[in-house]
């Protein structure tokens, strides 16, 4: 009786305590390059402040620095109009012109438009950086690819804006109303490139804010919110007349793109990483560093 006891519990020992090698327990142990760098690390906040702002800088600096080819841009924006008005979707003007006369409404799109692109993003990037730090570098791996390939779109078709095409009567709202903010109209529109309205990143930064605060937001008022948040910003795009419906959709093909890069880098969407990552050792460039300082 006594010796069936000890050779079942010797049994279950066994099975539930496994033999570990060395080299498995190691973090890090006998993986290739690749997947050590694909390994999902907890984010360093200064690494991550100077990688946004040398991005953000880097961006604006390309998409200002492509020729704004006034002449093909408005000509491109003549054409995608009569695109739409063949698909029966051209209702922009109708948009622009009926929000428009409510004054406070439009008023307060145009500060939306100039201001919540900005604050929502790193509202977002700081949140996933805080309580999602497994998923952190996957979801900004998504915008930053989105971003990228944006440029791209900029570069290859210039685009003007339904506010600055000839003989249309889209009105301007920042011109009219005199409000501040817009990188695109007023004082400011020297500062920015007037013909990069193909794709919408409004739209393709405020999906990624949607996307990701629906995935991963656990309180069900949050995931509503996020999916009308990139509604709502799709209304103010085109009710300021900044962009036509169909750059809406280069914003959620770059959105796409993105998200691709981001899974075939990481094996997995970002929500589907887990929540706090495991500990993968020393990342590989601070191995690198290192070896350089000794």
């Amino acid at each position: 009786m006594g010796e069936a006891s000890v050779k079942t519990l010797e049994t279950r020992t066994d099975l539930s305590s496994p033999q570990v090698t060395e080299v498995e327990a190691r973090p890090g142990g006998q993986r290739t390059l690749v997947s050590r760098l694909r390994a999902p690390r907890r984010p360093r906040i200064w690494f991550e402040v100077l990688l946004i702002a040398v991005s953000y800088w880097t961006y604006s600096l390309i998409r200002n620095a492509v020729p704004e080819q006034k002449t093909v841009a408005l000509a491109n924006a003549d054409w995608l109009w009569g695109v739409e008005r063949s698909l029966g979707i051209a209702v922009e003007q109708s948009v622009n012109h009926a929000i428009d006369s409510v004054t406070w409404l439009i008023v307060g799109m145009n500060y939306y438009y100039a201001t919540l692109h900005f604050v929502v993003t790193i509202g977002v990037l700081v949140w996933i950086y805080r309580f999602h730090p497994g998923r952190y570098a996957a979801t900004r791996l998504v915008l930053f690819a989105t971003t990228g390939v944006a440029l791209v779109g900029y570069y290859l078709y210039p685009l003007a804006p339904p506010r600055l095409m000839n003989g249309q009567q889209f009105i301007d709202t920042v011109l009219k109303h005199h409000t501040w903010g817009s990188m695109a109209s007023g004082n400011l529109k020297q500062m920015s490139n007037q013909y990069a309205a193909m794709p919408s990143m409004h739209i393709g930064w405020s999906l990624w804010c949607g996307l990701t605060i629906f995935a991963v937001a656990s309180a069900p008022w949050a995931r509503i919110l996020g999916l009308l948040y990139p509604t709502a910003t799709l209304v103010v795009i085109v009710a300021t007349a900044n962009h036509f419906w169909l750059d809406a959709v280069g914003g959620m093909l770059c959105l796409a793109f993105g998200y691709t890069v981001s899974r075939a880098w990481f094996g997995s969407l970002p929500h589907r990483l887990p929540r706090h990552p495991e500990p993968a050792g020393p990342h590989p460039a601070t191995e690198l560093l290192n070896r350089f300082r000794r």
